[in-house]
This record gives structure tokens, sequence and C-alpha cells, in this order.
């Protein structure tokens, strides 16, 4: 018979962390492909969307205003009460991807990597909302059903919901479980 220890550590483990990574990183690149050839409407699976235009940030400045302001929307507090605790935003050295640091409640965002500032999006921005927005005594994994259900809505409700369906569409096309 397993340890309880042991039992939570299976229970807690970020199994569909690489599968949410790499539908958000095919979302991002639908959206960048929108923006340079500046053709809004894509099909995916079956139906065809026009983007809204994705959020890009100048600075650390401009990301702690944006994280702010959609912390203060009202529907934010009342859906998800960790909204109401300060998130601050730190750059973060190197050029892996952004995280939060749930100790500290900050959001660390690389600033460029080969000369792009990719991790200056509204996408990852609202997915390490996302993270911030769990509740302080979850045990459930990062990046579990609940988180994927959270950064879903995020993105429907902020950047649109033709975002939010190809968000949707695209992680559970890979396989993702969402709620």
């Amino acid at each position: 018979m397993r340890s309880r220890t042991t039992l939570a550590a299976v229970k807690n483990r970020d199994s569909q962390r690489s599968k949410v990574y790499e539908a958000e990183s095919l979302v991002r690149t639908i959206f960048d492909r929108a923006d340079e050839r500046d053709l809004r409407t894509v099909d995916i699976l079956g139906s065809t969307v026009t983007l809204p235009i994705e959020r890009k940030f100048a600075s650390l400045d401009s990301v702690q205003r944006y994280v702010d302001a959609v912390s203060r929307l009202e529907w934010i507090r009342e859906t998800w009460p960790q909204a109401d605790t300060v998130v601050h935003v730190r750059e973060r050295s190197g050029t892996g991807a952004s995280h939060y640091e749930r100790d500290t409640q900050t959001i660390a965002v690389p600033l460029h990597r080969r000369n792009e500032a990719w991790a200056l999006r509204e996408l990852v921005v609202l997915h390490e909302l996302a993270h911030h927005y769990e509740p302080p005594d979850s045990e459930v994994p990062s990046h579990g059903g609940e988180f994927v259900d959270r950064f879903v809505r995020l993105v429907t409700e902020i950047v649109g919901h033709e975002a939010g369906f190809l968000l949707r569409a695209t992680m559970l096309e890979s396989g993702v479980a969402i709620g």
C-alpha cells in the first residue's frame, strides 16, 4: 500500500502541463500569423472565426497596469476571490517561459528572446493570472482541468469569444482536460 505522501504526489502531478503549453503555443502562433498577414479570419476544426486583436505590451509597467485593471473587474472579483490580492509583475532573468510565483504573488516575464518580446502579450499574461486566481489552498495540479477552465474563461471574456473558442478547441484537440 502506498503512503499518504505518495498518493498526494500522484494526485498533484501536473500531467497535462506539456499539452497545455503546446496548445497555447499553437494558439499564439495562429495569432502571430494573423497579425503578420493582416488576415484575421481562420478556419479551426470546421469553423471559420474572425480573431480579435491580442494586446501586446511595451514594458513591464504596461503589463502591471493591465494585470491591475483585469483584477479590478467586478466579475473577476466575484468569480475568483484571489483577485483581491495584489499580483506583482517583474522581469524574469533568462529567456525561458513566464511563470507565476505563488509565495510572492508575482508574475515573472522574460522581456526578450532573440530580440523579440514574445512574452509581453495578453495570452501569456492571462495564463499567469489564471494561476494567480487559483484558490490558495488548492491541491490540484498547476495545469489541471480547473486551471485550464479559468484560463479559457479569461481569454473568452477578455480577449474575445472567438479567441476563447480557438483556445478551447486547440486544448481539446491536444488532449487537454478542461474543468
